[in-house]
């Protein structure tokens, strides 16, 4: 009696898919073509909204749009008529959304991978390159394990040059951290002295900003050089995209936030 119930359940619902799909106007195109479409539908409006110098007139954006149908080998009354009668059967439509934005993230997150990767590539040369002073505003620890953080070294000149006043500080501010799986991220400053060697030191858990205030000065004595570091340590690549901004060494009245963490500027632009 089961196995009847369950044949007559089974055929009654492989019979009501396939009056669905045979419901569907040969002229309305299928979910797979619905979905590609779609999508450079979506890329293409989103490029127009982004694009004001390219595409300054309706007939320039109606062009471009054009351009997508012929890619796909369909006509606009085409794409209305399916447009139609997916709207009729809005619970098929929204599956394929879904799909084309779940897509469409997906291809976002991997520009951004990209972008952040080259990034990565790009700083560490210029690090490599530069004196030993140099101090990146934005530092991106790349996806690919090899951004393990950055060092610097201020000698008598360079910290006579760069720092102006008594008291200054060393300061970044910090995202990409997960509070679920925190990585051994620290902070150090080396101020060496004629008599004396201060280290301070300081453990990153956390999206904020950070901050390790010094001084030139200490009673009888001069700040004779100045050093410092950021450092990961992730040997297995278990940690991506953590990254620091608004990197400053210097006077505090000198700091000013020009800087931004390259995801959200980047992201806008996908």
């Amino acid at each position: 009696m089961k196995h009847r119930v369950f044949v007559y359940v089974f055929f009654l619902v492989a019979s009501t898919m396939l009056i669905s799909f045979c419901s569907r106007p040969k002229e309305v195109l299928s979910k797979k073509e619905m979905e590609k479409l779609l999508y450079d539908i979506y890329i293409a409006e989103a490029l127009i909204e982004s694009d004001y110098a390219t595409f300054d007139t309706p007939e320039k954006k109606e062009a471009f749009i054009q351009q997508v149908f012929r890619k796909h080998g369909i006509t606009e009354a085409q794409w209305d008529t399916s447009l139609s009668w997916y709207a009729d059967h809005i619970d098929i439509y929204l599956k394929i959304n879904d799909s084309v934005k779940a897509r469409i993230l997906r291809q976002q997150k991997n520009i951004e991978q990209q972008i952040a990767q080259q990034h990565s590539h790009e700083q560490e040369i210029k690090r490599k390159t530069q004196s030993p002073s140099y101090i990146p505003q934005l530092y991106v620890f790349d996806f690919m394990g090899t951004g393990t953080g950055f060092s610097f070294r201020l000698d008598t000149a360079e910290i006579s040059k760069q720092i102006n006043q008594n008291n200054f500080d060393f300061r970044f501010d910090v995202i990409g951290l997960s509070q679920q799986n925190l990585p051994r991220l620290i902070s150090m400053l080396i101020l060496e002295y004629a008599d004396t060697t201060l280290y301070k030191t300081q453990s990153i858990a956390a999206n904020q900003t950070y901050s390790m205030t010094a001084s030139k000065y200490i009673p009888n004595d001069t700040l004779r050089q100045l050093s410092g570091f950021i450092h990961l340590q992730d040997r297995i690549n278990l940690f991506k995209g953590i990254q620091l901004y608004n990197i400053h060494l210097g006077n505090k009245d000198n700091f000013q936030q020009t800087n931004k963490p390259l995801s959200h500027q980047e992201s806008k632009k996908q």
